[in-house]
């Protein structure tokens, strides 16, 4: 029995290796989190054993470790993973971009070339006009109509 006990604290770190290992195996089975944060705790008590803790130091810092990770990190990955990101698409994915004007754009009218296709255009504001050859900024898209603005940057 004394070897026995002699031989898990001289390899504590290969217990808590396998219970992380463990953890996360179950994790991602779970995919909760809960699992992934215990498991960062058994590293961190793999790492204290290996490097010479002893087995009430490497309990410690496991725990230690897993209850931060629960408390700090869990709650921001969750945030994380419900928020789905913000992609545009479509023809909202054009608002924001450069354009050109390929025939002068006026209150009445106009066209510009966005992203390699031409839109019909007007001027955001609606009492400017703008010259062929100009570098737009498409600020809003109605219907099919792209209301622009004449940026300071060239296309």
């Amino acid at each position: 029995m004394g070897n026995l006990l002699a031989w898990i604290n001289d390899h504590l770190w290969v217990a808590w290796t396998v219970i992380a290992v463990a953890l996360a195996t179950i994790e991602l089975l779970t995919i909760d989190l809960v699992f992934l944060m215990l498991a960062a705790g058994a590293a961190a008590g793999a790492i204290t054993a290996l490097v010479g803790g002893g087995p009430a130091i490497s309990i410690i810092v496991a725990i230690v470790v897993a209850l931060g990770m629960l408390a700090a990190v869990r709650p921001v990955a969750l945030r994380h993973l419900r928020e789905a990101p913000m992609v545009r698409m479509g023809i909202s994915a054009l608002v924001g971009k450069k354009g050109l004007v390929v025939e002068q754009v006026h209150p009445h009218g106009g066209r510009v070339k966005i992203e390699g296709e031409i839109w019909t255009a007007r001027p955001y504001d609606e009492h400017s006009t703008i010259e062929p050859g100009k570098s737009v900024d498409v600020l809003s898209i109605e219907g099919v109509t792209a209301f622009v603005h004449e940026s300071e940057q060239p296309w």
